[in-house]
């Protein structure tokens, strides 16, 4: 667990340096995310607030995701996880966004998209919407906290 409180810390520190304020959107990982960066003292200066939005219904009421998305190409895919990434942004105070999308497991998945398979998005006001697909191996709960990993890490490129 060191690992994903490294990551939330540096992610803290690079936001409060740009005067960034983070909002999440996630599935699979559950509020994980939000639950990493708000275990870093001081963290109500730089995350506004997180959706868990583990249905296609929610993905559409809270996030804004297009129905023609999700039946085009699936919630696990990494044109939704931007339309994720977009909407958090949308519906917050925040600057930047990060979304992951996926199928942790055990069971879930298709020969197109496996278990371990996650799409993630950073997304910011003034910036080009960023995604990634991966595909994570090991059990629900090692997909899930490297999908966190991935999407922190992914977040630090995204702000530079």
């Amino acid at each position: 667990m060191e690992q994903l409180e490294d990551l939330a810390r540096q992610v803290g520190q690079a936001l409060k340096r740009h005067g960034l304020m983070l909002a999440t959107a996630e599935s699979c990982t559950g509020g994980w995310v939000a639950q990493a960066v708000t275990s870093v003292t001081g963290s109500s200066e730089w995350f506004d607030r997180g959706f868990v939005t583990y249905t296609n219904i929610a993905k559409r009421e809270l996030l804004g995701v297009k129905t023609a998305t999700l039946t085009r190409h699936g919630a696990v895919s990494e044109p939704t996880a931007r339309a994720m990434a977009e909407g958090a942004l949308a519906h917050s105070h925040s600057q930047v966004a990060l979304a992951i999308t996926g199928v942790a497991g055990p069971t879930g998945g298709t020969p197109e998209k496996p278990v371990g398979t996650v799409c993630l998005a950073w997304a910011g006001k003034k910036r080009e919407t960023k995604s990634a697909r991966h595909i994570f191996s090991g059990d629900r709960e090692a997909v899930r906290r490297q999908a966190v990993a991935a999407a922190l890490r992914g977040l630090l490129d995204y702000l530079g």
